[in-house]
């Protein structure tokens, strides 16, 4: 049987994520303060005890979702699950950081300064109500590329995240997304709704961030992942450092072809996917995509105690 981590993206985050690992494992706990001495303050405090709407803002939930990430990843280790028990690692968007994190390609340190730098850039790219998300459903992805290029008009429109067979992410100007939708339900989208987001994510709208990201990226040391990261933009493993770096760059305003990913990841005879840190998102995709690879969610320590009893 061949597994694959995945690693959560933004959306996952709620408040208490982590601290039951936090009080179960001493190496999950240490990457908290990890994270907290990185930036220089108690992010723990604000994912335990925090309110909803401060952990909800970029700069904030990308970190986040990270520690909660890697506290899984530790607990799992300290249970005798090792990342080279992986095919493949992935991450959904900010997820992807996580997964190089947990395969040693870049620090704790690094991997939480980075995505509060993305975090912020990718907020002030684009002025709060000029840029939209929406979701499509019931659509395939070639007919939702063709929704989102109809509603541009000259104004930026892009199929943002290819995440299951029938869900589909445009992303861009406000009123080009509003159109989208409206375009989109009249080709029979089951539903067509817009997104509780603050920037439109994965379009050309974000190329500020991704400028700010190649800047930020160009001192940080990365190293050949200990397992082969399957990457959003290119929907395949790739291993080489300087590839990984320039595909970070280009992920924050390129597609998020998860759909493609789990589909290569299967066809490479992945048959397991183990989703580790917050929440169950990718699972239900991932069986959407290919019902014969099996899913987990190792969110608390009750989900480690489980998959390890299994046998890793």
């Amino acid at each position: 049987m061949s597994k694959a981590f995945v690693f959560p993206g933004q959306g996952a985050q709620t408040i208490g994520m982590g601290k039951a690992l936090a009080d179960a494992y001493p190496a999950a706990a240490a990457i908290f303060a990890e994270v907290d001495e990185a930036l220089g303050e108690h992010l723990s405090a604000l994912i335990w005890e925090g309110s909803a709407e401060e952990l909800q803002l970029t700069a904030n939930a990308q970190p986040a979702l990270m520690a909660t990430s890697l506290a899984a990843m530790r607990a799992l280790e300290a249970e005798g699950v090792s990342i080279t028990d992986a095919a493949f690692v992935a991450g959904h968007s900010l997820g992807e950081y996580s997964a190089l994190a947990a395969a040693g390609a870049i620090s704790v340190a690094d991997t939480a300064r980075l995505l509060r730098i993305r975090g912020k850039a990718m907020q002030e790219a684009v002025p709060v109500g000029d840029g939209a998300m929406a979701a499509l459903l019931g659509l395939d992805f070639e007919t939702a590329k063709a929704v989102a290029k109809e509603a541009g008009q000259g104004a930026v429109c892009q199929a943002a995240n290819d995440n299951d067979p029938g869900q589909v992410v445009v992303s861009g100007h406000l009123h080009a997304v509003e159109r989208a939708v409206e375009i989109a339900k009249a080709k029979g989208a089951k539903r067509a709704v817009m997104l509780p987001v603050s920037a439109p994510f994965h379009c050309a709208l974000m190329q500020p961030a991704a400028d700010a990201m190649a800047e930020a990226l160009s001192h940080v040391d990365i190293s050949a992942p200990a397992v082969p990261l399957v990457a959003n933009v290119r929907a395949e493993a790739v291993n080489n450092p300087a590839v990984i770096r320039s595909l970070l760059v280009e992920q924050v305003t390129g597609s998020v072809r998860w759909r493609e990913s789990v589909a290569w990841m299967g066809a490479q005879g992945v048959t397991e996917t183990w989703e580790i840190g917050a929440g169950k998102a990718l699972s239900g995709m991932i069986r959407r995509i290919d019902r014969n690879i099996a899913t987990k969610a190792i969110n608390g320590p009750e989900d480690v105690t489980a998959a390890t009893a299994e046998g890793a």
